[in-house]
Formats: C-alpha cells, sequence, structure tokens
C-alpha cells in the first residue's frame, strides 16, 4: 500500500497581501527611491538643452547642425521605453532601474570629453536609452510596491518628478555653466546619477510581484515581506491570481475594437503635439531665449520657470480630474497652453523679461499638466488586458512627435526667431485640445460616497 500523499501547500495570494494592511514605511521608501530615480531621469535628460546655446557659440555650428544630436537622444529614448519593460520582465524591476540610472550617468559623464556633434549625438542616443527606460522601470517598481489604493496617488507622483528634475537641473547650470563651462556641466550632472545608482544597488529591493513568479526567489520574497510587516509560513508558495488571470493582451488591434477606435487615433494624436511642445521647451527654450539676446544664465532661468510650473501644474490637474473627472480639467489646460504661448508673442523679450519668464512658467504649467496627467486617461479608456498596449503605443506617437521638436525647433528659431517658435509650442497646445475633446472615455467625476479607495481600484480596473 502506497504512503498517502503530502497535502499540498496553499499558495499565498502576493496581490492581496499587498493590497490589504498599511502603506509601511518601507513600500514608501521604495517608492522615494523610484521617484528619486525619475528625478535624476529629469536631471541629465535636460542638462543638453542649457548646454545647447554655450556649444553653439564655442564650436561655432548653426541651430540645424544641433538638431541630429539632440533627435539622436530622443531616439535613445524611444528604444530605451520599448526594451525596458523587456529587460525588466527577464532580469527584474530592480536592475532595470538601476541599470538605466547608471546607463545615463555614465554616458552624460562622457559627454564632457565629446569633441565634436557626432560625438555627443552618439553619447545622448545611449544616454537616452537609459533616460527612456528609467520612467517605465521605475514607475513599474511604484506599482508594483504600492497598495491598490493609493497606487494611482504614487504613480502621478512619481511622473511628476521628470519636470522637477528638470527644474533642478536648470538650478544646477546656472550656477556651473557661467563658472566652469560646459565639460563641467556634464562630468558633474553625470556623476550624481552614477552615485545614486551605487545607492540604488543597496538600497532597492527587487519586485515582490517579480520574486512570486520565481520559485527559486520565494524565500528572498518571503524575507521581503517580512520586512514589510507581512509575515508568511516558513516555506510558503506564492501566486499572484489576479494579474496571472488578466495576463493575455489583446495585442494592437484590440486597440481599434469595441467603440475604441476613435479613442485611440484621438490619444495618439495627443501624445504626439503635447510631446512634440514639451521637448520643443526641453531642447530649445534656452537657446531660443539667448538668440533673442538674453545672456545663457538668464536664458536658462525660462526652462527652469518653464519646469517649475510643470510641477505644479501635473499635481493640481491630478487633483482636479478625481474631483472633476478628466475631460474638463485637461482641455482647460491644452487650451491654456495654447493662450499662453500665444500671448507672448507679443511680449518684448529684452524689455520685458520678467513678465517673459512668469509666462513661460505657466505655460509649462499647462503643458506638463496635459502631459502628466494623460497617462491617467489612457488606464482609464482600455480595460486591463490591453492597458499596456494602448499606453505604450501611446507613447510610441508621443516619442515620434518628441523627435520631430530636435528638428522642427531649429527651424522655427533659424526662420521665424522667438515668435515662430512660440507660434509652435501654441498650435501643438491647441491640437492637443481637440484630440482630447474627441476622446469619449474620460475618467467620471468621482462620486462623494465612493471614496479614496473607489479612486484606486476605477484606476486599476
Amino acid at each position: 500500500m502506497t504512503a498517502p500523499a503530502a497535502p499540498a501547500r496553499s499558495a499565498t495570494d502576493i496581490g492581496e497581501v499587498l493590497d490589504a494592511g498599511h502603506w509601511t514605511s518601507l513600500q514608501k521608501t521604495v517608492v522615494a527611491l523610484a521617484a528619486l530615480s525619475i528625478v535624476m531621469d529629469g536631471f541629465d535628460g535636460q542638462l543638453i538643452g542649457f548646454a545647447v546655446p554655450v556649444l553653439i557659440k564655442e564650436w561655432g555650428v548653426s541651430r540645424g547642425d544641433f538638431a541630429p544630436a539632440l533627435a539622436a537622444g530622443l531616439v535613445g529614448m524611444g528604444i530605451g521605453s520599448a526594451c525596458a519593460g523587456l529587460f525588466a520582465d527577464r532580469f527584474g524591476r530592480r536592475w532595470a532601474v538601476i541599470g538605466s540610472v547608471l546607463v545615463f550617468g555614465l554616458a552624460t559623464c562622457a559627454i564632457s570629453l565629446a569633441d565634436s556633434l557626432w560625438g555627443i549625438g552618439v553619447l545622448r542616443f545611449i544616454a537616452g536609452l537609459g533616460i527612456g527606460g528609467a520612467l517605465p522601470s521605475s514607475t513599474t517598481v511604484t506599482a508594483e510596491f504600492t497598495p491598490a489604493r493609493r497606487r494611482t496617488l504614487a504613480i502621478t507622483a512619481t511622473i511628476v518628478c521628470v519636470p522637477l528634475g528638470g527644474m533642478l537641473a536648470g538650478v544646477f547650470a546656472g550656477f556651473v555653466l557661467p563658472t566652469l563651462g560646459w565639460r563641467a556641466l556634464f562630468l558633474l550632472g553625470g556623476l550624481l546619477p552614477v552615485a545614486y545608482g551605487l545607492v540604488l544597488i543597496v538600497a532597492l529591493p527587487e519586485s515582490p510581484r517579480f520574486l512570486a513568479r520565481r520559485p527559486a526567489r520565494w524565500p528572498e520574497l518571503a524575507r521581503l515581506l517580512t520586512r514589510m510587516a507581512r509575515p508568511v509560513p516558513p516555506g510558503a508558495a506564492f501566486t499572484d491570481a489576479n494579474e496571472q488571470r488578466l495576463e493575455q493582451r489583446g495585442g494592437v488591434p484590440a486597440l481599434f475594437e469595441a467603440g475604441r477606435a476613435r479613442d485611440t487615433i484621438a490619444l495618439w494624436c495627443a501624445f504626439f503635439l503635447n510631446l512634440l511642445a514639451v521637448y520643443s521647451a526641453f531642447s530649445w527654450l534656452p537657446t531660443m531665449l539667448n538668440a533673442a539676446g538674453l545672456d545663457v544664465a538668464v536664458a536658462g532661468s525660462g526652462l527652469t520657470a518653464y519646469n517649475f510650473g510643470g510641477v505644479f501644474g501635473a499635481l493640481l490637474c491630478a487633483v482636479a480630474i478625481t474631483r472633476f473627472g478628466s475631460r474638463g480639467p485637461l482641455l482647460l489646460c491644452s487650451a491654456g497652453g495654447a493662450v499662453t504661448a500665444l500671448s507672448l508673442t507679443g511680449v518684448d523679450i529684452k524689455t520685458s523679461t520678467g513678465l517673459l519668464i512668469a509666462g513661460l512658467g505657466l505655460q509649462g504649467f499647462f503643458a506638463n499638466a496635459t502631459q502628466s496627467t494623460m497617462y491617467a486617461v489612457c488606464a482609464h479608456v482600455y480595460p486591463t488586458t490591453v492597458r499596456a498596449t494602448g499606453t505604450a503605443s501611446a507613447l510610441a506617437f508621443g516619442r515620434l512627435g518628441a523627435i520631430l521638436s530636435a528638428f522642427a525647433g531649429a527651424a522655427v528659431i533659424t526662420s521665424g526667431g522667438s515668435g515662430g517658435y512660440l507660434v509652435l509650442l501654441g498650435l501643438a497646445m491647441a491640437g492637443v485640445a481637440v484630440a482630447l475633446a474627441l476622446v469619449g472615455r474620460h475618467i467620471p467625476a468621482m462620486r462623494p460616497a465612493a471614496g479614496l479607495g473607489a479612486t484606486g481600484v476605477a484606476a486599476e480596473r
């Protein structure tokens, strides 16, 4: 007679474990580490915009000559964004974040040694791989360490760190460029994320959801959950039932089914035009102001103000969306971005510099508010089975707009000066407003009785 089989271990559902209980100090620390990675991303990503006016003068090149080098960085960002998920799924979210930060930090340091536009372009492409990979990797870490009821807020707070990093880059460039020059700007600016990458190696744990998929690493997951005040029995097995049930994706064709075709096309257009406007500012705003006669340090303050406004715009727009739904706030912000940019064409840059800088801050408020919160609209428009595909496709079209900005910005500044540049920003944001008006499935206003928990659940449906 054979011996009776040992009873099967009951699996611990990691999704239920993470969503239940308090948002612990360790989880908040991980979200802070991920957010700081995005600060470094925005910081290094925008250093080139502050250096372009100095390099144009020092090397005697035109704005058009510089456009391919800027475009190379944006192409790298697009490839990095597309490949980050594959890397994270194979090697882990932790190493995807760490690798991204170290890649763009080391490449930025190397730009300090460049002696040609070709060299800058190659290094910007490499840096772009890391910059593009950092945002999706870090937001994934944030999502997978945060309970569902807090997830939307945590992800929004992470994304808003891009303009925050750009704002810090402006302050940093204002001190370094006039005294130490552009080579020191890239050397010191690259060393900061390299040092932070080393901190992440020590401090950043692997995602619990990633560990749950690998039985060989279940002991590591058990120790992590104990640190998160969620102890499990010795030898526990793990599953992620809800995510595994919804893993099958419908692919790109599903984006055009079930009445989603209009929303998909409208979101693609909105992302394309919005990132065209935003990256035209990131890459060319200091150059435009310098060409109009402002000192390099003052010209750099225009982009700093743009990012400063963007931080507050993104946060306030996110709050407004939870209260009023997304249609009204996003249409107001995109239209506000258009009106602000076109209104600034009537401001004399030399005699009304303060008014211009304030206006650029307001334009950044509207443009970045629109850009940051459109991700939430994507999450609402698409069901779980195609949400990642829908968001990734919209971002891919947005990256095409960013790449176009490298050439469009140079062309309009050369041919139309500051007026043509501001008209470009205004028309792009006006197009965003039209595209968003065509979206049918906007986020509805939150019913008072639903509470905060309902908001988080709705965002994760």
